[in-house]
């Protein structure tokens, strides 16, 4: 047995009385993350939890050593019990949690317990054991648990602490006092029985045909929402059952000693009292002193500011506080009170594309007679956050502004890891790539995970704005199916609901909060959200439903503050469509005024293919190269959706004739599908809140709905994305043939220059048209090259090469389209072949990444079409890697810089080179070399 040895650590933790991101930070605070755990089915146990929880109880039979935060399948799987059910069809080796399910498909067979032919029935014990100095002896002891799936029972040194009435749901953390059970000066053993979902669902059909019926969502009856968890555990159109539904440890586990009084539930308010001046900005904190001990403890509470990502001086107050024998001291600071809480000249948290996302460290400390009784930290950031609606020919539409500005909304709906296996490192990864591809808004759907600490801290630091639905679906609540009387357990959820706006409340990432996904709770548990969140956060708006769609019953509230229906609409399309299509959406309105779901199926590029799917042989009755395996990894979405991406692919590119040939095809589809979604939205810009995908990522390797993959590939349509939604942007208007500028910033362009180029397939230049002095004052859209004529006569295929420059003559936007009669694009089958020359510019190296410009230059008087950079180590590209751009096409003589970045972590020893492909261009290896 491995031990967990007891020492200061500086580990995030959240708890009921600690907010999200704190650490102790003093030497007489001492927080450990006890994290070597063994593992067994209770069914093979017939100890209990008081002899479990002894340090001397002796180990009957094989117990599974696991890594906590573990659920129970994810440590089967790494003992090797069942195979990885990210791969191939594996996940038809592991039975499920529903029994009849289990019949159905013959999966009691692979149960891995004699005589349980479903492993999951059973509560499943966790156990380790871990040492306390002797030095610590009378201090205060708190068991945290960041997040447990679905019941749990807790004991220490053989005292129970806990049961599972107490601790139930999947979103709570619990601060249990284990003071009494804790042994100084020698060894402590833990022992958690965690239980089963109390309803395990029941799950639709399994995907295993490619093209197949389209998918029951939450499975036939929705019963997986009779509990308080993630409820697409049971299966969605894009994701397996969760065979276990995930139940066990799914998040850290802390021990912290503190002193006799501890910190708890800061909340900390930021203002801006003069918008649009930003000038000045008040700050407000309430927290909690909580008094373990029999007596009245009188001490100094320290309050320290300092920037967390800039330069700057910090501030620091001290005040005297008492608090009763056993008692709860208030404490209510304000500017008005405090004037190191009035901040001169604040920086500002920005969302991405906006500004700079400054974020500054809260420290407190409450020291009494004996020292330091608790220390903790936590980052913050200076910004406000509200909203509008207002009515549009019929429909609302939601606006949201922060620091008194109104940002337009483009990002999509973010889904957990299928075993919720994300760590600090991914979360870091993914937000990362969201950043990169100009994403500034993730919405945390309603049918998965309010993700752990290290999601926030993730999106804080790279200003992506969060959009945090509950955990409700019209799958479920009854809005399509289910019942609105689930969860059957209404304080479970309200439970829940508390312990998570506690937990997020301080990120200033968190925009806004929804009462669900495409539905509603019934109206005590709405009521109870909407309350809470006034009463505990009360700084950032709410809305009912992620669709307005989903109307509010007469007489109940609507959003917070303004009583307004949520003004956001979900409902697709899901499937590919013609640009075209976005944007009569778009000029019309309707719900496009602020479209919260669209997407389309979009295949991961050849990279990931074969790791997607790992079987590539073509079965000759469905389209190639698909076989039914790609059905379980979501290509299963109806005619309607990926039988329609198929067919169009092959209207206009023509049939494919390898797999790289089929691929590469696909990213085209990628390309023009996602500009189209978001370029549509951009030229409505100030007529449109915003649009978000369908979705971001994906839990598993995935052949649908994705800018990148589970391996962390980004598709053509994430690079798409990133040129669309840039700053300030130069597009084809496709309703009308006009190239037009977008300004997406809060201030003016300055003077600017456009041109268009058109040529023809053989890269012969048809026409240029340039215009001088334009620009925007604010943001907006200005219309500066009518292109209607010229392409109306054109024959074949015809390029639109868009550039936009500033004062300075450098390039700021770049831009092309393919198009051609009748779609028909087949001419680039026999694209005549150019060559792109690459010079690397500069190279860096900084803190925990390192860094490649490079210059691209087409110096052919061919057109270098849809040009692919990747860094590559070891024959193996890095992932994640962040291209400032990719799939672009250089027309003939132009240049384009761009930058790679990688994580230091994902770099080995050798020097990286970058493999340059093209649509026309030979294969080449680039040397990172700086010459």
């Amino acid at each position: 047995m491995k031990k967990a040895f007891y020492s200061v650590a500086f580990a995030l933790i959240i708890t009921s009385f600690i907010p999200a991101c704190l650490f102790a930070q003093s030497v007489s605070v001492k927080q450990v993350k006890l994290t070597n755990f063994d593992l067994q089915s209770s069914s093979q146990v017939n100890a209990s939890g008081e002899e479990l929880s002894g340090s001397n109880y002796q180990y009957k039979g094989y117990w599974f050593p696991v890594k906590v935060p573990s659920t129970v399948l994810t440590g089967l799987v790494a003992n090797h019990i069942y195979p990885d059910p990210y791969q191939g069809l594996n996940n038809m080796l592991i039975p499920d949690a529903s029994d009849q399910f289990n019949k159905e498909y013959n999966l009691e067979q692979y149960s891995y317990l004699p005589n349980e032919p479903n492993p999951w029935k059973k509560p499943y014990w966790y156990r380790t054991t871990f040492k306390v100095p002797a030095g610590d002896k009378g201090r205060h002891f708190q068991l945290i648990f960041k997040g447990i799936n679905y019941r749990a029972a807790v004991w220490v040194n053989g005292k129970q602490i806990a049961d599972s009435t107490q601790m139930a749901g999947m979103f709570a953390e619990y601060n249990l006092d284990v003071t009494n059970a804790i042994i100084t000066g020698g060894e402590n053993a833990l022992a958690v029985k965690i239980y089963p979902l109390d309803y395990a669902g029941y799950p639709a059909k399994e995907q295993l045909q490619a093209l197949g019926p389209f998918f029951e969502n939450g499975g036939p009856s929705g019963d997986i929402g009779k509990n308080v968890t993630m409820l697409c555990s049971v299966g969605w159109d894009w994701i397996p059952p969760v065979r276990d539904r995930n139940m066990g440890i799914w998040q850290p586990v802390y021990l912290r000693t503190t002193g006799a009084v501890t910190i708890g539930r800061p909340k900390l308010v930021t203002e801006l009292p003069n918008l649009p001046d930003t000038s000045v900005a008040r700050l407000s904190l309430n927290l909690s002193l909580l008094n373990h001990s029999s007596a009245l403890q009188k001490g100094k509470l320290t309050i320290s500011i300092k920037p967390e990502n800039f330069a700057g001086l910090p501030v620091q107050f001290t005040q005297d506080e008492t608090v009763a024998a056993n008692g709860v001291s208030i404490v209510d600071l304000n500017a008005d009170k405090i004037s190191q809480l009035l901040i001169h000249q604040p920086h500002l948290w920005w969302p991405n594309g906006y500004g700079k996302a400054n974020l500054y460290r809260i420290r407190l400390q409450f020291a009494d007679g004996n020292g330091i009784a608790d220390d903790t930290s936590f980052v913050f950031g200076i910004r406000t956050a509200s909203s509008t609606a207002t009515n549009v020919r019929g429909f609302v539409r939601r606006d949201f502004y922060v620091n008194g500005k109104k940002v337009h909304l483009n990002g999509g709906a973010w889904v957990p890891d299928m075993m919720v296996n994300r760590d600090s490192a991914r979360y870091d990864y993914e937000m990362h790539l969201c950043r990169n591809a100009n994403v500034n808004l993730v919405r945390i759907w309603g049918g998965g995970v309010t993700p752990p600490d290290a999601f926030w801290n993730a999106a804080d630091k790279y200003g992506e704005m969060v959009w945090s639905d509950f955990w409700v679906t019209g799958d479920t609540q009854g809005e399509f199916k289910g019942s609105p009387d689930w969860p059957l357990e209404g304080n479970v959820f309200i439970k829940n609901v508390v312990s998570t706006i506690y937990r997020i409340r301080n990120h200033p990432s968190l925009l806004v909060w929804t009462g669900g996904n495409e539905g509603h709770a019934r109206k005590e548990l709405y009521d109870a959200m909407r309350d809470n969140i006034i009463a505990l956060d009360g700084t950032r708006p709410f809305i009912p439903s992620s669709s307005g769609y989903a109307k509010l019953p007469a007489g109940w509230k609507g959003s917070y503050p303004d009583d307004m229906p949520s003004g956001v609409y979900s409902g697709g399309p899901y499937q590919w469509e013609d640009p075209k299509v976005y944007y009569k959406k778009a000029d019309f309105g309707g719900d496009w005024v602020f479209k919260d779901e669209t997407g389309i199926p979009s295949q991961p590029p050849y990279t990931t293919l074969a790791k997607t799917i790992p079987d590539l042989v073509w079965d000759t009755k469905l389209p190639y190269p698909l076989n039914n395996s790609w059905g379980y990894h979501d290509a299963c979405t109806g005619a309607a959706q990926y039988d329609k991406y198929y067919n169009e692919m092959v209207k206009r590119y023509g049939q494919p004739s390898t797999l790289v040939n089929f691929s590469d095809k696909m990213q085209l589809m990628n390309w023009v599908g996602y500009q189209g979604i978001f370029e549509a939205a951009g030229h409505k810009l100030n007529e449109t809140g915003g649009v978000m995908l369908w979705k971001l990522n994906s839990a598993l390797p995935s052949v649908v709905w994705q800018i990148y993959d589970w391996y962390l590939e980004p598709n053509a349509g994430y690079y798409a994305m990133q040129n669309a939604v840039e700053p300030l942007h130069i597009q084809f208007n496709q309703d009308d043939s006009t190239a037009a500028v977008i300004n997406r910033l809060h201030h003016a362009t300055g003077l600017l220059t456009a041109k268009a180029d058109i040529y023809d397939i053989n890269s012969r230049l048809v026409k240029t048209f340039t215009v001088n002095h334009i620009g925007l004052a604010e943001a907006g859209t200005q219309e500066v090259i009518p292109l209607k004529g010229i392409l109306k006569t054109a024959k074949g295929v015809s390029f639109v090469v868009l550039n936009l420059t500033n004062a300075a003559g450098k390039t700021v936007s770049h831009n092309v389209y393919w198009m051609a009669p009748g779609d028909d694009l087949t001419g680039f089958n026999s694209l005549q072949p150019a060559q792109v020359q690459v010079k690397v510019i500069k190279a860096e190296k900084g803190t925990g990444e390192s860094k490649w410009t490079l210059q691209f230059t087409n110096n052919t008087d061919k057109i270098a079409f849809f040009v692919r950079p990747q860094l590559m180590e070891n024959g193996e590209e890095v992932m994640p890697s962040y291209w400032t751009g990719s799939y672009f096409t250089l027309a003939p003589n132009e240049s384009i810089t761009v930058s790679v970045s990688a994580p230091l972590a994902k770099l080995g020893k050798t020097q990286p080179t970058v493999l340059l492909e093209g649509w026309n261009l030979p294969k080449q290896v680039i040397s990172l070399t700086v010459k």
